[in-house]
C-alpha cells in the first residue's frame, strides 16, 4: 500500500508540472527539471555555488551561507544514483549533489519557478542544470 501511495504521489507531482521531466530515481533526489533547471522535490528551483569544488564530497557554503542557501538534505535512507552523490557536510548533514556538486535552495525563491538567486554574489550562483 505504501508503495502504491507513493507511486500514486509522484505520479501526480509530474503530470502537474507541465515541462517537468524526469531526471533520476532516487527516492528524494531532486528527480525533475523545469525549464532546464533542476528542481527540489518540493519544485523549487536548485543553484550550485562556484566557491565549492566539484566531486571534493564536501560544501563550501557555511555558516551565515548556509542560512541564505540551505543544502538539499538528504534522508538516512537514500543512495546515491545516476549523477547524484551524498557528500557529508561540515555540521554532519548529508547534502545532494549532481555531478559533483552540491545543490542548495535559496532563501528569497517565494515559489516554484522563482530563479532568483541565479548570478547573485557576482555570479558565483548559478542555477543547476541537468
Amino acid at each position: 500500500m505504501k508503495l502504491l501511495s507513493a507511486s500514486i504521489l509522484a505520479a501526480a507531482l509530474l503530470a502537474g508540472c507541465g515541462s517537468m521531466s524526469p531526471t533520476a530515481s532516487a527516492p528524494d533526489a531532486p528527480t525533475r527539471t523545469a525549464d532546464g533547471v533542476l528542481v527540489g522535490p518540493n519544485g523549487m528551483t536548485l543553484y550550485t555555488f562556484a566557491k565549492d569544488t566539484a566531486g571534493a564530497g564536501t560544501s563550501a557554503c557555511l555558516a551565515q551561507c548556509a542560512a541564505n542557501w540551505p543544502a538539499l538534505g538528504v534522508s538516512e535512507t537514500a543512495k546515491p544514483m545516476g549523477g547524484y552523490t551524498i557528500i557529508i557536510r561540515e555540521d554532519g548533514k548529508r547534502q545532494w549533489a549532481y555531478k559533483g556538486w552540491p545543490l542548495y535552495y535559496w532563501s528569497k525563491d517565494a515559489k516554484a519557478g522563482d530563479k532568483t538567486g541565479d548570478g547573485v554574489a557576482n555570479g558565483a550562483w548559478k542555477v543547476a542544470r541537468p
